[in-house]
């Protein structure tokens, strides 16, 4: 952990020399465990990419209503991010409101089913119906602009809600304004999907009135509707608008780093436990107000690598021993999590195996070592046989497994599993729980403080968080690799291989050999 969230490295960023460095430290404690390389070059399987950014002052979006032009104010009024397609863009088209711009066969709703949006720019609300589960809810959100291009779209808006101000506020968006955005690129050049969308606007709720001007059912009408947990309907919004961005291209490449540990099993071996964890972060702050511009990313996710190293040593360990794993244990550090789980996504699209060998997918992001935990929570326990197995082995520890404190977030789809997931392989996702050894300590409370005042920000580091709490628990990531340990051990010895629960929504979706429906 000390190593991987040095200052030397610069807060790991993906393609950056901070992040190479800390990719050749754990391809090195591969090559001391005796894991075998199984990327295309040793253990590194190398992810072509592309880093976009947006040209300063070149976002515009424009109103047209009859003979008048309406300029909205970037970024006061909306923002927009770069694009990977194409440096400069532009474009004109009619506005279709489409409530939440979501569709799913399984909930029988579909927002589109009323409006053509054929070579239109489409507007939708943020967020996701209410009376949707949280994590069926979020996968259904994260497919809102391939959605929209499926459909025909030119062009997405999306508006910012009262609600959604409450939760996360407009202006918290635009710290992040000037980051690059990056995307993995195929053999051919071609940009991880990619869409037919050209363009994108994200509006502050209080300057959306224009976009509703001749609209039947007025802006505030759908904020009403919002409020009172209804759904709102679609229809044309008897306006066109333009919307215009150059974005600047740079080209790199960055390497998840893979090894693996061989099974006993002579028929076994070829299925595969794979660990993963992500290996980068957020690079160096702009904050010219203080000296500590590093994003160490101590326990986002130094701590994560560093306990699925230790997991790795075990297994090594116990192979040496005579009593090694029936199935292979694959061991993978990822990139570019902290992009949108682009190294999880690139892995999961070029496997170094066969995707239908991969049994299950134990995921590393953020143990939380700042308190003796009691209990563990496990993203994904009710979707699969997963669940008993980390109770089995967190109860060897005289640890509990507890239900999920906060599905409201809807982890299970934000962290590098999801993408696994996705390809039909059951997956948990740990988290140290929120009850403390400690009497009279709240571990939910010291969880929450550390995501308010420490997470995604340099004070993510060494000496801030002995200050704030006093000790990091080293000896309770060891416990957390312990039980880690456990869950793989018992994966790669149980001759039945994990399985979907009937009632999981995404075992419904996918299968081991990709996607059956992705609605």
């Amino acid at each position: 952990m000390k190593f991987i969230a040095d200052d030397l490295l610069e807060g790991r960023d993906t393609g950056s020399r901070g992040y190479d460095i800390a990719a050749n430290y754990v391809a090195s404690n591969y090559e001391q465990l005796g894991l075998l390389p199984y990327g295309e070059e040793e253990y590194f399987q190398w992810m072509p990419a592309i880093q976009t950014r947006l040209v300063s002052n070149s976002a515009s979006f424009t109103i047209h209503d009859g003979d008048t032009d309406i300029d909205m104010a970037f970024p006061r009024a909306f923002f927009t991010g770069p694009s990977a397609a194409a440096t400069e863009q532009s474009v004109t088209a009619e506005l279709v409101f489409v409530g939440f711009g979501m569709a799913s066969e399984t909930f029988g709703f579909d927002d589109y089913a009323e409006v053509d949006v054929d070579g239109k720019i489409v507007v939708m609300v943020t967020g996701w119906p209410d009376d949707l589960p949280s994590e069926e809810a979020a996968h259904l959100s994260r497919l809102k602009a391939e959605l929209a291009a499926e459909r025909g779209a030119v062009g997405v808006i999306t508006l910012h809600t009262p609600q959604r101000e409450q939760v996360r506020p407009y202006e918290t968006s635009l710290l992040y304004l000037n980051a690059p955005s990056v995307r993995w690129v195929n053999q051919d050049g071609e940009v991880q999907g990619n869409d037919s969308i050209q363009g994108s606007a994200y509006v502050h709720h209080e300057h959306a009135e224009p976009l509703f001007a001749n609209a039947p059912t007025s802006l505030q009408e759908v904020f009403a509707q919002l409020e009172q947990n209804q759904r709102p309907q679609a229809f044309d919004l008897g306006v066109s608008a333009t919307l215009s961005r150059q974005s600047s291209h740079e080209n790199l490449r960055s390497p998840n780093i893979i090894g693996v540990i061989e099974g006993s099993d002579p028929t076994l071996k070829d299925e595969y436990v794979v660990y993963t964890a992500h290996l980068d972060h957020l690079g160096l702050a702009r904050d010219m107000s203080t000296d500590n511009k590093v994003f160490n990313g101590l326990l986002d996710n130094a701590s994560g690598v560093a306990i699925m190293l230790e997991t790795a040593r075990m297994f090594a360990e116990a192979k040496a021993q005579g009593h090694g794993p029936r199935r292979s244990i694959m061991f993978v550090a990822l990139t570019g999590e902290e992009k949108g789980l682009l190294g999880a996504d690139y892995f999961a699209e070029h496997p170094p195996v066969a995707i239908e060998n991969m049994v299950a997918n134990v995921n590393l992001d953020m143990p939380v070592l700042l308190y003796p935990f009691a209990d563990v929570v496990a993203f994904g326990a009710a979707h699969s046989s997963l669940g008993d197995v980390v109770e089995s082995a967190a109860g060897r520890y005289g640890i509990a497994s507890s239900p999920d404190p906060m599905p409201e977030q809807a982890i299970f789809t934000r962290s590098d599993h999801y993408m696994l997931v996705t390809r039909g392989i059951p997956a948990v996702f740990l988290m140290t729980g929120f009850t403390s050894q400690d009497e009279g300590e709240d571990g939910g409370e010291v969880w929450a403080r550390f995501f308010a005042e420490q997470y995604h920000r340099p004070q993510d580091d060494i000496p801030s968080l002995t200050e704030a709490y006093g000790a990091i628990r080293y000896d309770f990531g060891a416990l957390f690799a312990q039980i880690n340990f456990a869950i793989g051990e018992e994966i790669a010895n149980t001759a039945e291989r994990p399985y979907w629960l009937p009632q999981s929504y995404f075992g419904g979706l996918y299968r081991t050999d990709g996607p059956q429906l992705r609605h």
